[in-house]
C-alpha cells in the first residue's frame, strides 16, 4: 500500500544481487499459488505498509469473483513484464547508463520528478555495479545538474537530461 520493498536473492558466488522493487500496488509472492518456496528475500526500504491476502482466497476468487480474480491476474502479468524489463533496463548498458534508468524509473511517475534514493551499496546490487562506481556516478550526476537533492535522501531528477544520458552510450 506505501513504501517500497526490494527483493533481493543471493547468487551462489554470496553476493546479493536485488531484482526488482515493489512500489505501492504491486504484487509479490506468487509462488505460494503453485506451492513453492520464496524465491527472493523482501526487505522494506522505507515505512511500508502491506496488504497481505491468503492463497485460498485467491484461489477462490476465481469461482466467486472472476473480475476480481481477473484484476489480480492482471496485476501478476504487470509484474511479470515488470520483472522483464528490470532485465533489460537495469543490467545492461554502461554504469552510467544504468544508474541514469534507475533514477528514470524511481522518479518517473513521481510528484515533480522527485525520488527517494537508498544507499550506494543496495543501488550497487541492483544494477550489478560496485558501490564505489554507484557513489561516483551519483556523485557525478548532481554536479551535472542532473538531480538535486530536495531533503534527506530526497532528489528531484531532470528526466529529460537523464534520457539524453542514457542515449549517449547507444551511440
Amino acid at each position: 500500500r506505501t513504501g517500497s520493498v526490494k527483493l533481493e536473492q543471493y547468487l551462489s558466488d554470496g553476493t546479493q544481487r536485488i531484482v526488482r522493487l515493489l512500489k505501492p500496488m504491486d504484487v509479490a509472492g506468487l509462488e505460494t499459488l503453485l506451492n513453492e518456496p520464496y524465491k527472493h528475500n523482501a526487505f522494506a526500504l522505507q515505512k511500508t505498509e502491506i496488504c497481505r491476502y491468503p492463497t485460498s482466497a485467491v484461489i477462490g476468487l476465481s469461482k466467486r469473483s472472476p473480475q476480481l480474480h481477473f484484476n489480480l491476474m492482471t496485476r501478476w502479468q504487470s509484474a511479470l513484464s515488470d520483472a522483464d524489463t528490470w532485465i533489460i533496463e537495469l543490467s545492461t548498458g554502461s554504469a552510467k547508463q544504468r544508474v541514469a534508468r534507475l533514477l528514470i524509473r524511481l522518479a518517473k511517475d513521481a510528484k515533480d520528478a522527485q525520488c527517494s534514493l537508498f544507499g550506494r551499496e543496495d543501488m550497487g546490487a541492483m544494477l550489478g555495479i560496485t558501490t564505489e562506481t554507484a557513489s561516483r556516478i551519483i556523485a557525478e550526476f548532481k554536479r551535472q545538474g542532473l538531480m538535486k537533492e530536495a531533503g534527506s535522501g530526497q532528489f528531484i531528477c531532470d528526466i529529460g537530461a537523464l534520457e539524453q544520458q542514457v542515449s549517449k552510450g547507444r551511440s
